[in-house]
């Protein structure tokens, strides 16, 4: 029989579920690669655009630096190694490429002079003057927090909106893919000021998981898109910061920098030293002037392992040990018209299990991110009418199946994938090229 470990966030937040089953019995383990079913690659109509984001003093590589077509909701974020792909449709001639990260000067680039592939584009520091530093600094930090969050109504989408996002969850041990899983999602995202949640269906999905480098673990993340959606802080506050936990937090101005040459304060943020339960510390980036909040960078405390324990695991197999190492989060904020929406978010967890009598232990490393490629308004309905809502309990390794179609995606904007994904993903490829070669063999035998 089948045991699990089950992790969970459950104080402030309940951002993420990861189950881990433990196969026993057979010491032989088979690879689950999936076919992909009935599934032809769509004859689409777009040009496609592939480069890499860089620094431009050292040329290091900006990670989830935004890549959007000016006057339109097309967009895409560079992976983490710089590296963006961009589909933009055929009958879109001209325009501008407006890309941007945190801290440096955004670049508006003519689409005409994008190539199909080797684009590098570099961006410049924005360097912020000390003086206006000091003189614009807030004197109260947790009061600018308190109105950034109270101005969401006046700041950020008014309007039920339906977004286009791509997500992708990937399981590691040490270094190596053990589990892939990537999906297109409809989002009806609800207006900030609504209490109503996010409604999520699943439009398509791949995955692959390969259970030999497991030993004899098999881990699921349960909560798929809603691990990411959850991290939209101006919608859900209550999943760090509320009324009460506001308390419970320490407050303070760290520097500022320049985002599209508009002052950005950073508000340092961590759990106040007579707290005793794990919170969280980070960074908030809110916009001195408009008080919208850009961008947010935290993490878990897990520094005391048995209270972070606590926190996630709930059930495990007999003689094992788990603990959180770390515990990450990041969500990325977009602008139109003057009004702001979730753009990006990324979930970064890693653990180690300790087995009694063994010599060696496990590390796994579990990452899932997710960003809106495309949106546009749509009229309100009551969420009882959507069809085929995804519940937060969604396991996407369960719902998925393979990567046998190499065009997959078709026109949809995806996050390029990392060297190593797309390794794991060549690797895939080849088993079922010989799968299917074995197949027809075995078909033409008299």
């Amino acid at each position: 029989m089948e045991q699990c470990i089950q992790f969970s966030i459950k104080q402030v937040s309940a951002l993420l579920t990861l189950l881990i089953f433990l196969i026993g019995g057979k010491t032989e383990m088979q690879a689950s690669v999936f076919f992909q079913e009935n599934l032809q690659a769509t004859i689409t109509d777009f040009n496609q655009f592939k480069g890499k984001v860089l620094d431009n003093n050292n040329k290091d590589p900006l990670i989830f630096a935004t890549l959007s077509l000016e006057g339109t909701n097309i967009s895409t974020v560079t992976n983490t190694e710089g590296d963006f792909l961009l589909k933009v449709p055929k009958s879109v001639l001209e325009g501008q490429l407006i890309v941007s990260f945190l801290g440096y000067k955004t670049k508006s680039i003519p689409l005409n002079d994008l190539k199909a592939n080797n684009n590098f584009i570099v961006l410049e520091v924005s360097i912020t003057e000390l003086t206006g530093v000091n003189l614009n600094a807030p004197k109260d930090a947790r009061a600018l927090v308190e109105e950034t969050l109270a101005k969401k109504g006046e700041n950020y989408f008014g309007d039920h909106t339906l977004m286009t996002a791509f997500y992708r969850e990937t399981i590691k041990k040490r270094r190596r893919n053990v589990s892939l899983s990537e999906a297109v999602f409809n989002i009806h995202k609800m207006p900030y000021t609504s209490s109503r949640k996010d409604e999520v269906q699943l439009y398509k999905s791949r995955k692959s998981t390969d259970y030999n480098k497991l030993d004899t673990l098999a881990l699921k993340l349960q909560g798929g898109p809603f691990n990411t959606l959850f991290l939209d802080i101006m919608k859900y506050p209550e999943f760090i910061f509320t009324k009460e936990t506001l308390s419970y937090y320490s407050f303070n101005f760290h520097s500022s920098t320049r985002i599209d040459d508009r002052l950005i304060f950073i508000i340092e943020f961590q759990q106040r030293q007579n707290i005793d339960q794990p919170l969280y510390r980070g960074r908030l980036y809110i916009d001195a002037a408009q008080k919208t909040l850009r961008s947010a960078v935290y993490s878990l405390n897990v520094e005391d392992r048995q209270k972070a324990s606590r926190l996630f695991v709930q059930k495990k197999p007999a003689g094992a040990r788990v603990w959180p190492l770390e515990v990450a989060y990041r969500v990325d904020y977009r602008e139109k018209n003057g009004k702001w929406f979730y753009g990006y978010s990324n979930v970064l967890m890693a653990f180690k299990i300790n087995w009694d009598k063994r010599l060696f232990n496990s590390v796994y490393r579990m990452n899932c991110e997710m960003a809106v490629t495309d949106w546009k308004k749509s009229i309100a309905r009551k969420p009882e009418k959507y069809k085929n809502r995804l519940r937060p309990s969604i396991i996407l390794s369960d719902e998925a199946i393979g990567f046998s179609d190499p065009d997959f995606w078709g026109e949809h904007n995806i996050i390029e994938p990392e060297k190593s994904i797309e390794s794991a993903i060549k690797k895939i490829q080849r088993q079922l090229r010989k799968s299917k070669s074995k197949s027809s063999g075995s078909a033409s035998a008299p």
